[in-house]
């Protein structure tokens, strides 16, 4: 399952992102991963999370991305979250359609590999494509 968190800047996105991944770290069974640019949420979480800074691997686009999840899912075959803090910082890529894809495909990764995703995205919510939009809360 998938869910896209959209809102303008200071709309308090990563508030709930932080909230969200402290809930989850407090359960027994939960392996959660977190992908960051630079160590932004480092002092907000607990320690159970694996923060990732992405600025440390090579990559770029959303294919990219979705091969560093799949690697990250064969390394923790028991995975059950992964939290991805502003989408387009992490991907290097605006476009919407681009996203839309991104989204699609993995919503079919998560949905075989039984893991859930929660995406933070900087946008206005009014204007987004409908393949986007089916994943807002």
């Amino acid at each position: 399952m998938i869910k896209v968190i959209v809102g303008g800047k200071g709309t308090g996105k990563t508030a709930q992102l932080v909230e969200d991944l402290n809930t989850q770290a407090t359960r027994d069974n939960a392996n959660v991963v977190c992908l960051e640019v630079g160590q932004r949420i480092n002092t907000m979480v607990n320690h159970n999370i694996r923060l990732i800074d992405i600025t440390e691997y090579p990559v770029k686009g959303y294919e990219q991305l979705l091969s560093f999840i799949a690697g990250i899912y064969a390394k923790d075959f028991d995975l059950t979250h992964v939290y991805i803090d502003s989408i387009g910082k992490i991907s290097g890529d605006s476009n919407l359609t681009n996203l839309e894809k991104f989204l699609s495909e993995l919503d079919d990764f998560s949905a075989r590999n039984d893991f859930n995703v929660m995406i933070i995205l900087s946008a206005d919510p009014e204007g987004l494509p409908k393949g986007i939009a089916k994943y807002t809360a």
